[in-house]
């Protein structure tokens, strides 16, 4: 079994996702050097656009286009729980809107969960001098 690698990526994809995930870089790092916004507010901003471009199907444009530039950015953190919630809805009903968007979104929360603690035990963690 052979696989053609051509098939998997190309040398545009990859341009288009860094280009894409480094512009949504770019973005947060401005609101943080030119807002008084808090890295904690910027966070929730960034999912809540991906959440409300993703209900509108908008944000789709974007991961088609970019691919992985746009799912991994907490945008796309976003865009997978509103994509999660409508699918939801259509399989459970008004119970889905509450449920699908975490089923959508388990396997990034559990390896959130998993290499923050992996850090945590390799870390060496130092108090903040007041």
């Amino acid at each position: 079994m052979d696989i053609d690698w051509s098939q998997v990526f190309s040398w545009m994809s990859l341009l288009k996702a860094f280009v894409v995930g480094g512009l949504i870089c770019i973005i947060g790092q401005i609101l943080i050097d030119k807002t008084k916004l808090t890295p904690a507010r910027i966070l929730v901003i960034f999912v809540t656009v991906g959440a409300i471009l993703g209900g509108l199907g908008i944000y789709q444009y974007l991961v088609d286009f970019a691919g992985s530039g746009a799912t991994v950015p907490l945008t796309g953190f976003g865009y997978n729980l509103a994509k999660g919630a409508i699918e939801g809805v259509k399989e459970s009903g008004l119970i889905g809107a509450f449920t699908g968007g975490v089923k959508a979104a388990a396997g990034g929360i559990a390896a959130a969960v998993f290499f923050g603690y992996l850090a945590a035990l390799i870390s060496k963690p130092k108090m903040k001098k007041q």
